[in-house]
């Protein structure tokens, strides 16, 4: 059985059943091809899921896809017997569904450019028509889920509008009526084609079977794209998903740090007002300072620098409470560690512990000691008292009847931040001090560098964290 393509040149060509059936499946890979690789551009997939563009956008999008569709074309035209790189119809009806009526008939004018000055002179009003239409079938679309989940495989299709109509008679399917618009359309064109043969690329054949099968193909060809670019939707859904439920329960940790601070320090206040009211209104002072600067911080992440600084607030308010000559605060800090950023509120609950399960206990008192540097590409922090430590505190505790993980609770919530963050790419490991007395305590994080306005969101610092912890 003979095929003719109605981009037959004036003598007529005839292609067999065979060519036929390899072009249409070709087609499919090379709209696959180019729906994957424009999709890996960021800017497109911005302009793609946006739910709304300016004209310019719209633009933007469409020369996305219609370059490598018109060139497409052009290889149709020059290359002899090669029609499977023409998918220019299909990604016309693709644009204009997935973008709306300005951006199918932009697509369409663009890819029928090539073929118009080629002298196929109908295909430039054909596909902005065609473009314009699919755009009228988004506009149609109550649900724009229905527009993604638009299949070629119409079994799946059918049962669901049954389903549909059983429970909603007088409710047209979108899916079905979207399906049977791209055949009238594939119907119009491959009669255009017959009439005025040489003035609108087609293929076609006597075969009823063959025919059938490109119709097929051109449906997939719609289908196909969409299905690629979903799977990319849902992937981009997901990581937002994931994101905001890690913000959300960065806050719930957060939040419990907050109140058990103020907690701690205004009864360190309560318990100096009646006998030394000067210092208290001191820590008062210094209070407010700390809780000024906790009200106005919204970023779950900042540099060391600014974290080292609230810590020197809060030392200074525990100074204050147990005296210098019991209790003494030193720093050796590497200047390149000062700019890394860090969770917030890292510090603050592990020098409380230190301060009160490993100092207070101690007659004498004792010295804190905040160390930073850079080792092994990972910024580590080291924070050793030379307290009573871990094992003679968890003793006395037992022996005074506290719940041992309740009375800490800052520690433990900074390993889960950790956790929660870095995963297996951060750590804090707690070990006797170095004179097997007190207690040291190592934080291991991956070195993140300042990079733009951190305020408000630390959305970005979760994707880079994430990447680098998949990695």
């Amino acid at each position: 059985m003979a095929e003719r393509s109605c981009n037959n040149d004036v003598s007529g060509q005839f292609m067999d059943s065979k060519l036929v059936l390899i072009t249409c499946l070709i087609k499919l890979g090379v709209s696959a091809a180019v729906a994957s690789a424009v999709m890996r551009s960021r800017i497109f997939k911005d302009l793609l899921f946006r739910p709304s563009r300016t004209l310019l956008q719209e633009v933007h999008l469409v020369s996305f896809v219609a370059i490598p569709i018109a060139l497409g074309v052009w290889v149709r035209i020059s290359v002899h017997d090669f029609y499977a790189a023409d998918v220019a119809f299909e990604m016309t009806i693709l644009m204009g569904v997935i973008a709306g009526r300005t951006a199918g008939l932009l697509a369409g004018a663009f890819v029928a450019f090539p073929a118009f000055m080629h002298g196929e002179y109908l295909t430039l009003p054909f596909y902005t028509v065609i473009g314009f239409a699919a755009g009228l079938c988004r506009d149609a679309a109550h649900n724009p889920e229905d527009i993604w989940l638009f299949s070629p495989f119409m079994d799946l299709s059918v049962y669901r509008w049954l389903r549909r109509v059983l429970k909603h008679p007088f409710r047209m399917d979108w899916q079905i009526s979207f399906f049977l618009v791209i055949i009238a359309m594939q119907a119009a064109r491959t009669e255009l084609a017959s009439i005025y043969p040489g003035r609108l690329f087609s293929l076609d054949s006597s075969s009823q079977w063959i025919e059938l099968a490109i119709f097929a193909a051109v449906v997939a060809c719609v289908a196909v794209p969409l299905k690629v670019w979903n799977v990319t939707r849902i992937e981009l859904k997901l990581q937002e998903q994931e994101t905001l439920l890690l913000q959300a329960r960065l806050d719930a940790l957060q939040s419990q740090i907050n109140p058990h601070f103020l907690f701690n320090t205004l009864n360190s206040v309560s318990s100096l007002v009646r006998r030394q009211p000067e210092t208290a209104r001191e820590l008062i002072l210094k209070l407010s300072k700390i809780l000024r600067a906790l009200l106005s911080r919204h970023d779950a992440f900042l540099p060391l620098r600014d974290e080292i600084a609230f810590i020197d607030d809060y030392v200074d308010i525990e100074v204050v409470r147990f005296g210098s000559d019991k209790l003494r605060f030193e720093k050796q800090l590497d200047e390149d560690t000062l700019d890394i950023i860090v969770p917030s509120m890292l510090l603050q609950p592990l020098i409380e512990n230190s301060i009160k399960h490993g100092i207070a206990p101690r007659i004498d008192g004792g010295t804190i000691w905040l160390r930073s540097k850079i080792e092994n590409d990972k910024l580590l922090i080291e924070l050793e008292d030379n307290g009573i430590g871990i094992a003679e505190s968890a003793a006395l505790e037992a022996r005074n009847g506290h719940d041992l993980d309740r009375t800490r609770i800052g520690m433990n919530n900074i390993a889960e931040r950790l956790q929660v963050l870095y995963g297996d790419a951060g750590r804090m490991q707690v070990n006797p001090g170095s004179n097997s007395t007190g207690t040291l305590i190592r934080i291991i994080v991956p070195v993140l560098n300042r990079s733009g306005n951190l305020k408000d969101s630390a959305a970005e610092i979760l994707y880079q964290l994430r990447d680098s912890t998949r990695s």
